[in-house]
């Protein structure tokens, strides 16, 4: 069955060689117990271990059923030992992390067998040496007999040809000792059992057949046998530990040191914190700005003005205005920015209005159409009609605008009080029906109260703009048409009564809520858009405004022809014939909103011609992106910090697996004596850095967590925002993820380092 042709076999101590078997040539038979016998340095262990396939010959052969292992390679090796080889060693070689099951189970776990199967099988080995009482206890629980007879236990399992035992009475006791080779005789029936001893009586005592060495050679056997095998092919099945069986084993080692994976894995976990608190800090800076994007953009809408400048740089030289991204300027241009600047008219006909109302009202909070209708508005002031300012001078110097008075609300009463506060009255729901606006800080300036001839104390109470009202006159009561001339009436109660009028009463009072961002209403009268809808309806329907519409050199009010600032088309607009609004505010929900509004516009303008496309101005573009281009900054800047700390911790989880690799030297010998390939020892360590990387990375996630709800405290301390940080379940997972790969990199030249051990040196390290 085996037979070892011209063994020989030497090592390198130093400068020194040392010739350990010197051509050795024995067969042995399928059943016999042989015992070796021969002083310390014989060759005694060193041959053993190359009949284990544990240790290679310089020279000669081993032929295992007439198959030569000249050419056998390291997996050719381990399926060999894993089916057909069994080690019975003096020191045991237990793996003391493992029960006594799961020790004697792991030849089978190596062979792929299923969880069920090889437990049943262990079970029955561990009864057959009568310790079926002891198979969950650890190894450090039993007597030596014991942990002897689970490493026999073991040797049996796969039911192996050859059974190779080292001294395995050597560090027993006498009565001990018997039993154990009394059972080692027994086995000896079905198989070959080689054992190699220095005691004499032992051998002459269980075995049939001694062997003695002397300097590297046979001086005598006792039944010597020699035959001749004919070949035979390899039948031995391939090794393959699962994964799941390397990390049983991993994490049952790392049970055994429960402080140092601890620590280890908090260290490992910092890293993860960093990251974790960036990217929860960032996601709620993100939904924070996402949650006031919509008051924000109130005060920054989406603009579409009747006259739009736009750069128009299509006619600078394509290599100096439009360079390579690497590619440096070597050239100056200049330029005429007069030239390059293009006015375009935005025309607001029936295809744009038609356009605007295909905008999918999701991404809408409000639409405002700011028309040059000039509005009659009075009120009584002393029980005497006065007409009062729509409009009124705002701001200084380059930053005065005209302020408008009288205002249509949004449509969307949610979204209004939704960013201001009802402080008096109630919201109208009638057309005749109206708010005021005041500022946010409660108070209503001088000039407005001038121009709207407000009876209020100072200070005031809210309920006291309850008491007004205004009325609108309506052309064809103020212009009176006959002959074709417009005489204006002179206002006094007959006018300020007439059917044709509309009065509005302020029926509530709104102010921006504190946290609401930018005000989007300016101070001042607020009108439904059912009201302003049937009263531009009655401006274009009016005498005055269709004799102007034929009136195309005179204006009509004035009997003047038009000049230059007063054209035919503003007059037409100031009183309501031409109800085309001069621009639209739309005011997106959020960012994401404004962007699908802005790529819905780029749509349509592709569809029409240059003069008919819709250029919209986008104030806030430029903040908005200043604002995310600073978070990300922000965030890329912090998590590159906290990944130093993660690539640091990752580098120390390595160190870590190099120590248990050091720590494990024996059990990696033990495990390649069982079969287990290279690769399955490097799977073993893979898997301890991968579960301390997991590990690492649910406490980092944990106590993110812990230290987030310290972080929000916080927060809503000091700046009043309530639970700011949000750390997706997503991110987490990946954070996760990240740790374990992190840590499976680190191991990854460790655990190499264990596949690359020497099976008999690591067998003999303490």
């Amino acid at each position: 069955m085996l037979k070892l042709k011209d063994i020989i076999k030497s090592y390198k101590l130093g400068s020194t060689q040392v010739q350990a078997l010197k051509g050795i040539n024995l067969s042995f038979r399928k059943n016999e117990f042989v015992s070796i016998l021969g002083p310390s340095g014989c060759g005694k262990t060193t041959l053993l271990n190359l009949i284990g396939g544990l240790d290679h010959m310089d020279s000669g052969d081993l032929i295992i059923e007439g198959v030569s292992t000249k050419n056998y390679k390291d997996s050719d090796w381990d399926r060999y030992r894993n089916e057909a080889i069994g080690f019975v060693f003096q020191s045991y070689n237990l793996i003391a992390h493992l029960s006594v099951l799961d020790n004697v189970a792991m030849s089978l776990a190596l062979s792929g067998v299923k969880k069920k199967e090889r437990t049943q099988k262990a079970i029955q080995v561990l009864t057959q040496v009568g310790l079926e009482d002891h198979m969950h206890k650890k190894p450090n629980q039993l007597s030596g007999g014991q942990m002897q007879r689970v490493a026999i236990a073991r040797a049996l399992i796969n039911n192996p040809k050859i059974l190779l035992a080292d001294e395995p009475t050597g560090a027993l006791d006498t009565e001990t000792s018997e039993s154990i080779m009394s059972l080692i005789q027994t086995l000896s029936h079905d198989r070959c059992v080689i054992m190699v001893t220095h005691n004499p009586e032992i051998a002459q005592t269980y075995s049939s057949r001694i062997i003695q060495l002397k300097d590297g050679q046979v001086v005598n056997d006792s039944h010597p046998y020699d035959v001749d095998v004919q070949p035979s092919k390899d039948s031995f099945k391939n090794v393959s530990m699962s994964y799941m069986t390397a990390l049983s084993s991993s994490f049952k080692n790392l049970l055994t040191k429960k402080g140092r994976t601890l620590i280890t894995s908090f260290a490992g976990s910092i890293g993860i914190i960093g990251i974790a608190l960036v990217l929860a800090l960032s996601n709620g800076m993100d939904s924070y700005v996402s949650s006031i994007e919509s008051e924000t953009l109130a005060g920054f809408p989406l603009q579409l003005n009747q006259n739009v400048s736009i750069n128009n740089l299509a006619n600078r030289p394509a290599q100096v205005f439009n360079p390579g991204k690497n590619e440096a300027l070597t050239q100056g241009l200049v330029v005429d920015a007069t030239t390059e600047t293009v006015s375009h008219v935005n025309i607001f006909d029936d295809d744009a209005m038609a356009f605007l109302k295909t905008l999918n009202p999701s991404w809408i909070n409000s639409v405002s159409y700011q028309r040059s209708l000039t509005l009659n508005v009075a009120t009584q002031v002393n029980d005497t009609p006065t007409f009062v300012q729509t409009r009124i001078r705002g701001g200084d110097g380059p930053l005065a605008s005209n302020q408008s008075l009288f205002f249509e609300l949004p449509a969307d009463q949610e979204f209004v009080l939704s960013l201001y506060d009802l402080v008096a009255g109630t919201y109208p729901t009638q057309r005749h029906e109206a708010l005021f606006v005041i500022a946010d800080d409660s108070t209503i300036d001088q000039s407005v109260v001038n121009a709207l001839y407000l009876n209020l104390s100072n200070p005031f109470d809210f309920d006291e703009l309850l008491q007004h009202s205004f009325t609108f006159i309506a052309h064809d009561a103020l212009y009176q048409v006959e002959d074709q001339k417009v005489v204006t009436q002179s206002l006094d109660q007959n006018l300020l009564n007439h059917e044709l009028n509309q009065t509005i009463k302020i029926v509530g009072v709104i102010r921006l809520k504190v946290d609401s961002g930018s005000s989007f209403l300016s101070v001042g009268v607020g009108t439904l858009p059912s009201f302003n809808e049937a009263w531009l309806n009655q401006a274009q329907n009016s005498e005055v405004a269709q004799l102007q519409v034929t009136n195309e050199n005179i204006n009509v009010l004035t009997g003047l022809p038009f000049n230059a600032f007063n054209t035919y088309e503003s007059i037409l607009q100031s009183i309501g014939a031409d109800l085309t609004p001069q621009s639209i505010l739309i005011y997106p929900k959020d960012f994401e909103s404004k962007t699908l509004i802005k790529d819905a516009f780029d749509t349509y303008n592709g569809t029409v011609e240059t003069t008919q496309q819709l250029i919209v101005s986008d104030i806030a573009e430029t903040l908005s992106s200043t604002i995310s281009s600073l978070i990300s900054t922000i965030t890329l800047i912090l998590s590159a910090f906290a990944a130093i700390s993660l690539v640091v911790s990752s580098i120390m989880i390595g160190i870590i697996t190099y120590v248990s690799v050091i720590e494990r030297t024996k059990e990696i010998g033990i495990m390649r004596s069982l079969g287990a390939r290279k690769k399955d020892i490097s799977r073993i360590f893979n898997a301890e850095a991968m579960i301390i990387g997991v590990f690492a990375g649910t406490l980092g996630i944990l106590l993110s967590y812990l230290l987030l709800l310290g972080v929000d405290v916080l927060i809503e301390t000091l700046l009043n925002i309530e639970g700011f940080s949000s750390l997706p379940a997503s991110y987490s997972l990946i954070l996760i993820a990240l740790s374990a790969g992190l840590t499976l990199i680190a191991g990854f030249l460790p655990s190499k380092m264990a596949a690359n051990q020497d099976p008999v040196v690591a067998l003999r390290t303490e």
